[in-house]
């Protein structure tokens, strides 16, 4: 245990003990309590009178999913979500929504972008246990609704920190797990006192051997909220820390390789005299920390208002080792070769204000605001150590440094009319420009000069019809554009290309019927694209995938989810997507092993990693007072890991059966203990995901002929795995 786990853990417990002894809670009114609270996260939560296709997971739910450790697979259940894991269900986890990727995804936290400015997307394993601090979750899928940074172009994840309680609590969670993963958590809470403050604090550790070879993790987070409840305002300082240290497993491996040996990891991997070893510092480190202060206050019954100051760091590096380097690639101005340790290290930080004026009326809600970021971001590499000793340098030797700054102002208005108690109308306009440089030296020793301002007006606009107290309708189509990522950016300027800004036309027909036991919901929906970015199959050095833009693309689909209460004891709930995710006249070579001609071809062809069927379901007993027992399917259809549709870089489909069990006993007062297990794959399924593809060339064998060849490295995904949790609630 670290010093900073050890700090926080100690503070923790004295702060429960301080907290419930004495403790002296204000019963205020829970109405205004909970529209301050709603106030919070206004400008990114939509009601079901707004014609968006979401859905909303409760603090409940999050806590039945917790044994699964990473937001992925904590919201694997959900229509057209696909979870993965380089390492099983610890470190590095991603989701896709409709085929979408996680940079596409807008995802914030208290209606503050938590997605990266540069990568633009979100690192889950750098803050553990995140969906232990969410009172709730609510994914849009599509448009989303308008908030600041780059725009959902697939899906938005819009989250919820805890909420205040009534009086004090306390919860202690440990869980044990496959692959010797050892999970513990604390959260402490004073409730809303007499003088209107309540604090609310956790701390959650993470460590795990891995399913990999090499693919440790040791993870920690601190989550803090210091509130304030008046009689018409709330002011939140919230503390978000996440301190993660993990082997590096984006790798990947042969066939072969995985035949003779499933946990095979090719990180770190060098020889000395015929001996093949492994570097045994070859991680990914970061420290992110996140402090937010939040305002919202009742002007009137209808009026509101909401500012939010948000401060974001960032700092951390990975090492490698690197076998049999040119001199030349990093820098040095001498011929030959020899061993290296690097490190690609980085550091930035982000301010973000946020401001918005709402109405509620009767018949008009109105909402209007402006978000402006502005961040500052470094990147630079050192060399650690050489094997050539007669390189005469001054060690760590800096061989790269690049600057990126953004300026990004989102201004956005949203209204929803009601005509009737059955008709209403939802307008978003969004209005968003940017301005993003870089400067300075890249890794491969370029130079990079960019500079790109971006305006882009993005609308939305749809129907909603309340057919009666159980059923609705809704019709939303919208524009939205969506600028480069840096690794996009960086990646076209070293091979000399252009990378463009990407626009999507999205429309989504909807119908819900909710009933007394049951519901069931239908979604159509049409996302049109314009140069979209998508993944070519390949990774960079850095493990991120590489992009390219496709002319046109489109994915179409069927979303269908419903659920019925057959007893009070037995429940089933399931969802389905069939869609076709396309690009329209594409061009590839194509060509068999050896072939020293490939054939040109044009074709529609499938979009990267979009399979075609995702489906899930959920069988829930209840057969004994306190207890739920869960049995999990999820279906993952085929999918191709480039735009190329060729057999070779086939993803074969995948089923996975999961088994959820918990039991509660009730103490005295309100205390109790929970006893959770979830057991993942109970039919011990082995499967591959695709980890990366590539054609090569060489001429070994006929000089000056070229010869064609394929070559891919897969993800070993584990078989049955197990997650045991013990809940102690105070």
């Amino acid at each position: 245990m670290g010093a900073l786990s050890k700090t926080l853990c100690t503070a923790a417990i004295m702060f429960a003990a301080t907290a419930t002894t004495y403790g002296q809670t204000d019963k205020r009114d829970t109405a205004t309590v909970q529209r301050l609270e709603r106030i919070v996260i206004s400008d990114s939560r939509v009601s079901n009178k707004t014609p968006l296709t979401t859905t909303t997971v409760s603090r409940e739910q999050l806590n039945e999913a917790q044994g699964n450790v990473s937001v992925p697979y904590m919201l694997e259940t959900l229509p057209s979500v696909v979870a993965s894991g380089e390492n099983g269900t610890v470190g590095a986890t991603y989701i896709r929504i409709r085929g979408v990727d996680a940079s596409r995804i807008n995802v914030n936290i208290n209606g503050i972008t938590l997605n990266d400015p540069e990568s633009q997307s979100v690192f889950w394993y750098n803050i553990p246990n995140f969906g232990g601090m969410a009172q709730s979750m609510q994914i849009q899928r599509g448009l989303g609704a308008s908030t600041g940074g780059s725009p959902a172009f697939g899906a938005a994840i819009n989250m919820q920190t805890i909420n205040a309680q009534s009086s004090p609590y306390g919860t202690a969670d440990f869980g044990y797990g496959s692959w010797n993963t050892r999970q513990y958590s604390l959260a402490v809470g004073t409730g809303i006192m007499k003088s209107g403050l309540s604090l609310d604090l956790a701390y959650s550790s993470l460590t795990s051997d891995g399913f990999v070879r090499g693919g440790y993790t040791e993870q920690q987070s601190f989550f803090g909220c210091l509130s304030w409840y008046g009689d018409r305002t709330l002011v939140k300082f919230v503390t978000i820390i996440g301190a993660p240290k993990a082997g590096i497993t984006w790798d990947g491996a042969s066939a072969e390789e995985l035949d003779a040996d499933p946990t095979y990891n090719p990180a770190g991997m060098y020889h000395v005299d015929g001996n093949t070893m492994f570097y045994g510092n070859e991680t990914d480190n970061y420290l992110q920390q996140h402090y937010q202060l939040n305002v919202s206050h009742l002007l009137s019954d209808r009026w509101n208002l909401k500012a939010t100051v948000d401060y974001t760091r960032g700092d951390g590096y990975y090492e490698q080792y690197k076998e049999n380097k040119k001199f030349t690639k990093y820098g040095i101005n001498r011929s030959g070769r020899s061993d290296f340790i690097i490190r690609k290290e980085m550091y930035n930080d982000g301010i973000t204000g946020v401001a918005a004026l709402n109405y509620n009326g009767k018949k008009l809600n109105f909402s209007f605001g402006d978000n402006i970021l502005y961040f500052n971001g470094y990147h630079y590499g050192n060399i650690l150590w050489c094997r050539d000793t007669s390189l005469h340098i001054d060690l760590p030797f800096e061989w790269y440094r690049y600057r990126g700054t953004k300026i990004d102002n989102s201004v956005f208005a949203k209204a929803n009319y009601s005509f009737s108690d059955k008709f209403n109308a939802y307008a978003d306009l969004q209005l968003r420009t940017i301005d993003y440089t870089l400067t300075g030296l890249d890794d491969d020793i370029g130079e990079m000069d960019f500079n790109e301002d971006y305006f882009f007006f993005n609308p939305k606009a749809g129907v909603n019809y309340r057919i009666n107290d159980h059923q609705r309708t809704y019709f939303v189509a919208g524009i939205s554009h969506r600028e480069p990522t840096r690794s996009d950016i960086k990646d076209a300027i070293e091979s000399g290309d252009t990378v463009k800004a990407e626009a999507m036309l999205d429309f989504e027909l909807g119908y819900q019927l909710a009933g007394k036991r049951g519901v069931f919901n239908v979604n159509v929906y049409a996302m049109l694209y314009k140069d979209q970015l998508t993944p070519n199959g390949d990774l960079s050095s850095s493990g991120y995938a590489l992009m390219e833009n496709v002319d046109k693309s489109y994915r179409i689909g069927i979303e269908l989810e419903g659920g019925y209460k057959f007893y009070d004891w037995f429940r089933m709930d399931a969802n389905l997507t069939l869609s076709r995710n396309k690009v329209i006249d594409y061009n590839f070579a194509d060509f068999a092993d050896g072939d020293a001609n490939p054939n040109l071809v044009t074709g529609t062809t499938d979009l990267a990693l979009s399979p075609d069927i995702v489906g899930a379901a959920i069988a829930t007993f209840s057969p004994i007072k306190n207890s739920k027992l869960q049995i999990v399917g999820k279906y993952v259809g085929k999918q191709y890991a480039d735009n190329t549709s060729r057999e070779c870089y086939a993803v074969d489909p995948y089923f996975l059966l999961n088994i959820r069990a918990s039991y509660t006993w009730h103490l005295r007062g309100s205390n109790e203990i929970e006893a959770q297990l979830l057991v993942n794959n109970v039919l011990n399924h082995q499967y591959r995901l695709s980890a990366w593809v590539g054609d090569w060339i060489d001429d070994y064998t006929t000089p000056g002929t070229d010869y064609y060849y394929h070559s891919r490295g897969f993800l070993q995904q584990p078989g049955t795995n197990f997650m045991a949790r013990v809940i102690y609630r105070f």
